[in-house]
């Protein structure tokens, strides 16, 4: 009987083990995945990794080629719907359709006028966030232009377009919720979105119209649940928009993070926790596969930046403005007089070129074309691409240094990975271009915001800018 019970205790303690090991593995297993998009962990501060769409590894890489002509064409559009928006001119409507009975599914819904908001860009750049109980991980654009963050429910009552993650389903999630039409959060859709919110007649559940100037939207249900930042950085009752109606030009991403200053956009939600600021680095199209760019939400190190005001726009306070004041070219100021920088000028994530008033990029090109044409033959424009050169982006390598400065000696000094553009084959252009019209307005995109890390410290008020080669 010994024997056969010291057998006994012994399989048991083998049995043991195996379940220890196993759940051990399993518990590895599932928390592998948030880890592959986190980059560092600290109590103060969350960093995550940051995508280009065309980069290495990337899981929205479009399914057909992608032109260059059809991003410059859709940036142009993102570009005058920002500018019909500051200028207040409340300009068409989007091509919405919000349900006029307070039904979601309404075959005959009248269109109504929509105030555009900004257009969502070429979305460039992402992250992957988890989101629902368990969660589950979704690649969603970076835009420092919108508020509200949404992203393609289940069961896609009107439309979802293609997307490379499955569908979030709020059905299997333990932890989310509808919020009802006389909830807070609800009374601030139309600063965030420049929407009024409907009310779903049956269930009083408070719907979202997010409108964009390049006629994409996304409408569908104002929502909570718990968002998923890294394996131990959560963020309970996380106020979203579940869309039912998605279309646009929204590539194959999920959704949208809005990272503006508005109640409703993901910082201000974990500002109460990790600090009213972030700072990111945009990586490359050539950047490697664990993306090569970050997201960091929290503390910022004043150390290793040079800072500039962060300014307002009274008419669009959720936006970031800031002061240029001087452009260089291989050192030698452009010779305009103070007086002519003195525009308003807006730090997007979502503008892939960056805009000059004409008369400030004509003197940017004459100076840029007196120093390049000395080595490199003049080619044709390309779209909104006036001053493009003979060669490939590998070949044309003595390119005149070109600083941007700003209010208080900070600066973004450019080469030629940020200044040049390789529009065709054999064909480089300078990555700027003159506002359209008579408008008076500057705009940073984020091609000349590639590999700088910049901070946007809303606390106190003012942006940093830091080269690092997204280190």
């Amino acid at each position: 009987m010994e024997s056969i019970s010291c057998k006994s205790l012994e399989a048991m303690m083998g049995l043991l083990w195996f379940m220890v090991c196993y759940l051990s593995l399993a518990s590895s297993s599932s928390q592998a995945k948030p880890k592959a998009y986190v980059q560092s962990i600290n109590q103060s501060s969350i960093h995550l990794n940051m995508y280009h769409v065309h980069g290495h590894g990337s899981s929205l890489t479009p399914n057909s080629s992608s032109l260059l002509s059809d991003v410059l064409l859709h940036d142009e559009e993102h570009v005058k719907a920002l500018i019909d928006r500051l200028a207040n001119k409340g300009l068409g409507s989007g091509s919405a359709k919000p349900p006029k009975s307070g039904h979601l599914l309404e075959p005959n819904s009248a269109s109504i006028p929509l105030n555009p908001g900004l257009s969502v860009g070429s979305g460039n750049y992402y992250v992957k966030l988890g989101l629902g109980s368990p969660p589950k991980y979704y690649a969603m654009i970076l835009d420092t232009g919108s508020s509200l963050s949404w992203l393609q429910c289940q069961p896609c009552i009107v439309y979802c377009h293609a997307q490379a993650d499955p569908l979030y389903d709020p059905s299997v999630s333990k932890t989310y919720k509808k919020l009802s039409c006389a909830s807070v959060e609800c009374s601030r859709l139309k600063a965030a979105t420049l929407n009024n919110p409907l009310c779903e007649k049956d269930s009083n559940a408070c719907l979202y119209t997010a409108s964009y100037g390049d006629t994409s939207f996304s409408i569908g249900y104002l929502s909570q649940d718990l968002l998923t930042l890294t394996s131990s950085q959560t963020l309970p009752q996380f106020t979203y928009g579940c869309g039912q109606d998605n279309q646009g030009l929204f590539g194959r991403a999920a959704g949208i993070i809005g990272l503006a200053r508005d109640k409703l956009s993901m910082l201000a939600q974990l500002a109460t926790k990790y600090g009213h600021a972030f700072s990111y680095c945009l990586p490359t199209a050539n950047s490697g596969s664990s993306g090569g760019g970050f997201l960091s939400i929290g503390s910022i190190s004043p150390t290793s930046y040079k800072f500039t005001p962060m300014l307002t726009d009274s008419k669009n306070p959720s936006l970031y403005f800031l002061r240029l004041t001087a452009i260089t070219v291989s050192g030698r100021p452009l010779g305009l007089a103070a007086a002519m920088y003195r525009v308003p000028t807006l730090i997007d994530s979502g503008t892939v070129i960056t805009r000059l008033p004409m008369s400030m990029y004509a003197a940017l090109r004459q100076a840029f074309v007196k120093i390049m044409s000395t080595k490199y033959a003049k080619a044709p424009a390309f779209s909104i691409l006036d001053t493009c050169f003979k060669g490939s982006l590998k070949s044309i390598s003595a390119v005149p240094e070109i600083k941007m400065i700003f209010q208080g000696g900070a600066d973004l000094t450019l080469r030629a990975p940020s200044i040049l553009i390789e529009a065709d084959k054999g064909i480089t252009c300078l990555a700027f271009a003159g506002s359209s019209g008579t408008n008076q307005m500057a705009i940073i995109g984020n091609r000349q915001q590639q590999t700088y890390n910049i901070a946007y410290d809303v606390s106190t008020s003012r942006i940093g800018f830091a080269p690092g080669s997204c280190h």
